[in-house]
């Protein structure tokens, strides 16, 4: 019986995982579709696209026939819409091509990434522990401006980093404490903590830098050449010099992993977001884990408002981060809260916002449109997980010890 049991499972897994991966498979068709009539491999020939276009169209149909409707239907939507804007591709110049998509492109994909990825990492702990953390727009807001503050006063990057970690956490740690303690509504006090952040870090950067702004010679993050790697065509300009703190955040994402998935510490965190009354009977603080991934959470958030201000601009103006936090946030929900699919998300917006910069450039097209681009993705991105995505059981229900 045991034995047959477990084939009956089995089957019923291939089942279900058979029509998924058939899809995903057409959508990565859709996708090849369009990428080979772009650089560097600009083939010319309209068959080619066509050929995988309609490859990845069979694989959809064929997961729509088998119940996968969600993913079918994406399939179907990528290989059509891949095949069709590598028809267009097809049609333009060259060099028209190769000024859009090029290493220069992936390069923005990542710089653009990296700020999302380290808010992304700090909202995955706080979700993982049951507190939604709206708050991570405030929190990257404070740690660009007093990391920008601090490296102007100090002169070192280094003391930069560090005060901007010690605002965001404290930030975090007054959203922990109204969503704790006090039990207020997540969502009221996330969206207090970013109006809080906003006027705040509006205010003194007009009492103490004025008209003038700030200043021009700010210690920023250094810039880390990789020797060899740089001559490597291609690889070279997009990873040949990359700021150390691009270095960390991809650090950062293996560290998230490790720590939530493979250490005991990860496994009190997850226990408090599923199960809070299990975790507390055998003797977790719920309280403590929760304090602790928010604050951590701000803490990170912040990193990434610092890399805005000076790893990467160089400058602070005000409301810079324009909306990152929350593409962040949905970077969370897309990844299923993993470190490794959010990050894939925050290359998709950043990879939008690249493309964004250079079409602006070079095909004359209204930046107020294309600046509305990774916002556009990022809504369907949601749209295409809704449904699927579950979180932490837990999550956004206050929790109250007896």
């Amino acid at each position: 019986m045991t034995v047959a049991a477990g084939t009956n499972e089995l089957a019923r897994l291939r089942r279900i995982t058979e029509p998924r991966s058939i899809a995903m498979l057409g959508i990565a068709l859709g996708l090849l579709a369009f990428w080979l009539a772009l650089p560097p491999w600009t083939v010319r020939f309209e068959g080619g696209p066509i050929a995988v276009g309609i490859a990845g169209m069979a694989a959809g149909l064929w997961a729509l026939t088998r119940d996968e409707r969600r993913l079918g239907w994406w399939a179907m939507a990528v290989a059509i819409g891949g095949t069709a804007a590598a028809l267009w591709a097809q049609s333009q110049q060259v060099d028209s091509l190769d000024a859009v998509v090029n290493a220069g492109l992936f390069a923005a994909t990542i710089r653009f990434a990296t700020p999302l990825a380290f808010a992304a990492m700090g909202g995955i702990f706080s979700e993982r522990s049951g507190v939604i953390n709206i708050g991570l727009e405030g929190m990257m807001l404070s740690g660009a401006f007093f990391g920008i503050w601090a490296s102007a006063w100090s002169g070192s990057w280094v003391v930069g980093i560090l005060m901007a970690m010690v605002f965001g956490g404290l930030l975090a740690l007054i959203h922990a404490f109204f969503s704790i303690h006090l039990r207020a509504d997540q969502i009221l006090s996330g969206t207090a903590i970013n109006f809080l952040a906003l006027g705040l870090t509006g205010y003194l950067f007009r009492y103490i830098y004025g008209s003038e702004g700030t200043p021009s010679d700010v210690s920023r993050v250094p810039t880390v050449t990789i020797p060899g790697i740089e001559k490597i065509p291609f690889i070279g300009d997009v990873f040949g010099e990359m700021s150390l703190m691009i270095w960390l955040m991809l650090l950062l994402l293996v560290v998230t992993w490790v720590v939530l998935f493979k250490t005991p510490t990860g496994l009190r965190i997850r226990s408090v977001g599923e199960h809070p009354r299990a975790a507390d009977t055998v003797g977790i603080s719920v309280y403590g884990v929760r304090y602790a991934s928010v604050v951590v959470s701000g803490m990170l958030a912040a990193l990434g408002g610092a890399y805005l201000s000076i790893g990467f601009v160089g400058s602070f103006n005000e409301n810079m981060t324009l909306g990152r936090g929350f593409i962040a946030l949905a970077a969370v929900v897309f990844g299923k809260w993993r470190p490794f699919p959010a990050f894939a998300a925050c290359l998709l917006f950043g990879f939008s916002s690249g493309l964004a910069q250079r079409l602006q450039n070079e095909a004359g097209i209204s930046s107020n449109l294309l600046q509305t681009l990774p916002y556009v993705l990022t809504l369907i991105a949601l749209v295409g997980v809704v449904g699927r995505s579950r979180g932490p059981a837990a999550v956004g229900r206050p929790y109250v010890k007896q």
